[in-house]
């Protein structure tokens, strides 16, 4: 039997810019946007520490379209998705990479209007 794996991925952080509006080829909407988590430890002589990591996330379908419609930057949102991997070839030839959230789930934080909360399609690119 073999074993059943898990990609599931959860973040809670603040965007880091409005979300970039798009359509795939074939007329879907795309959400384009990063969300901002911050680490905070004290090294091992006890000062602070801080690092941010930034973390792309892409939505399709009607998530995307509120995403684009609600989202703007310094909003707080919790996303669910999977982590995904793409690749494709520049311009020049080289082959670039790049590895984000799909998202299946956003939820608007904070203390700005409320939005529709929707889930999200599956696009495969």
């Amino acid at each position: 039997m073999a074993s059943r794996g898990l990609n599931k991925v959860q973040v809670i952080g603040n965007l880091g810019a409005d979300p970039e509006e798009r359509h795939s080829d074939s007329g879907t909407p795309v959400s384009n946007f990063r969300v901002a988590v911050n680490r905070r430890w004290k090294d091992a002589e006890g000062n602070p520490q801080e690092h941010t990591e930034w973390i792309p996330v892409v939505a399709f379908g009607p998530l995307a379209e509120v995403c684009n419609q609600y989202l703007s930057k310094g909003r707080e949102v919790y996303v669910e998705g999977r982590m995904q991997t793409r690749s494709w070839d520049d311009a020049e030839g080289k082959r670039r990479y790049r590895t984000e959230v799909v998202a299946r789930d956003v939820i608007f934080l904070g203390n700005r209007s409320p939005a529709p909360e929707i889930e999200g399609e599956e696009v495969p690119f």
